[in-house]
């Protein structure tokens, strides 16, 4: 099953790592690690791993991670300067067959969940993204913790750039943007990232079966609790999977 994201991965290749909204991933693993209750020896999931920037940190902290994600390039990337204890796959989040074999799961930076709405998209399910959602949580045990990030939809209608068609029906925004590579090249290119509300994805976690704790509003590199509001772009989701 091809993902649309596959092509804008490959010719990001490294130099998705300098945008700037990988610089806070040392503050996101602290929040995640206090939240998710982690310790050394814990197993993690990180589901839309990209290059490996969120498991490289908590890997470095004694955390046992695997990381998933879609992007053949990314998981290269991740694997080339792995610290001990983590480890890579290349896979889709939609087939992921994980059942009960880790302590938490993160997916986050619309790595999987919230890209599974544009072309492509299941259309033999209900919502592509909380599919994915269902994985995640049964990939964690019984208790176990799961944080994932969403695109605000306050946000981005409130906020919508002349570029981007925001669907209201579907909840995915079709950004128009310029992508740029290793070597400094530009591109122009489509990425279609689903929108959510806390309304929604407390509904999507419930079906799901995974008892939220809250609901953030959140930017990159700034996880302080705070409860959701119009003027941040996402939303960190916190809870743990049912007994």
């Amino acid at each position: 099953m091809d993902h649309w994201f596959e092509g804008v991965a490959d010719y990001l290749g490294d130099a998705y790592r300098r945008y700037s909204f990988t610089y806070g991933t040392v503050q996101e693993v602290d929040v995640l690690i206090d939240v998710l209750g982690l310790g050394e020896g814990s197993r993690l999931l990180d589901v839309g791993c990209g290059p490996g920037r969120h498991s490289h940190e908590l890997a470095r902290r004694g955390i046992e991670v695997v990381g998933i994600d879609v992007s053949e390039t990314f998981v290269d990337l991740a694997r080339r300067d792995a610290p001990e204890g983590a480890t890579f796959i290349h896979g889709d989040a939609r087939t992921m067959t994980f059942d009960s074999e880790f302590n938490a799961a993160i997916s986050l930076c619309q790595g999987a969940f919230g890209l599974a709405g544009g072309p492509g998209a299941d259309t033999a399910v209900l919502d592509p993204d909380g599919a994915i959602l269902d994985r995640i949580v049964a990939a964690v045990r019984p208790g176990g913790g799961v944080a994932l990030s969403a695109f605000s939809a306050y946000f981005q209608v409130r906020f919508l750039a002349e570029a981007d068609h925001f669907d209201a029906d579907t909840g995915v925004n079709r950004e128009h943007t310029a992508l740029r590579n290793g070597d400094g090249v530009e591109k122009p290119a489509e990425l279609w990232t689903t929108c959510f509300t806390p309304r929604e994805l407390r509904l999507l976690a419930d079906r799901a079966g995974l008892v939220v704790d809250e609901v953030r509003s959140v930017t990159p590199g700034d996880y302080a609790p705070r409860p959701p509001d119009l003027e941040h772009p996402e939303f960190l989701l916190i809870g743990r999977r049912a007994d």
